[in-house]
């Protein structure tokens, strides 16, 4: 069996085994293509079961991929400007349940390198455009401290520094949720003074 034979013979079989791996048509096909470019380049003599071969690259080549995905998606965690995100978060609609695992993800984010204060200022500045003579009422802190703490936390949401992530505080999250889609940023400001009371009470 000469090398079109072959192609011919199992790229339907190897596209149905790419596209259930990545669930995803145009991805599947690139990985195919790849398959069989890299399977020219090795000497057929050496191989004993061409079927064999290419389904196990495949499924290589498919693994390879979701990992280089995965590490993108990190990286892009680690970079993101989070107020970008949520600006689309208050413009949207929550019938989209993937974009609020996305907005999840990135409150992880904030709860993992934010403390309170530096949390409480971020979000009211970036997320809802408090001036900060609202938010040093707000926290109780002169307006030129709420400045610096906002400066500390952008500084901390760009750096690429790998931390473990930790769950965002389940009521601090959904308040912040309704926040951005019902407009009352009330709820969502004693949530934030009591995420920054229960730090005072545990030093």
């Amino acid at each position: 069996m000469n090398p079109a034979q072959a192609i011919t013979l199992y790229q339907p079989l190897l596209h149905q085994i790419a596209y259930n791996l990545l669930r995803c048509k145009a991805d599947a096909e690139d990985v195919v293509q790849d398959t069989f470019v890299k399977w020219l380049s090795v000497e057929q003599e050496k191989i004993e079961n061409t079927k064999a071969y290419l389904i196990k690259a495949v499924t290589n080549n498919c693994l390879n991929h979701l990992n280089s995905l995965k590490k993108k998606r990190e990286e892009y965690w680690d970079s993101i400007q989070l107020s970008e995100l949520m600006v689309k978060f208050k413009e949207s609609d929550f019938a989209h349940i993937d974009f609020e695992k996305e907005l999840y993800a990135a409150f992880k984010v904030i709860q993992t390198k934010l403390e309170p204060l530096e949390r409480a200022a971020y979000l009211l500045k970036e997320v809802f455009d408090f001036e900060y003579e609202e938010i040093q009422k707000v926290l109780g802190k002169k307006a030129d401290y709420c400045r610096q703490l906002l400066s500390r936390a952008r500084k901390k949401l760009d750096h690429s520094e790998k931390v473990k992530a930790v769950e965002p505080e389940s009521n601090l999250f959904e308040s912040f949720k309704k926040a951005c889609d019902m407009g009352n940023v009330g709820d969502f400001i004693q949530h934030l003074k009591t995420d920054i009371s229960s730090l005072k009470a545990k030093k």
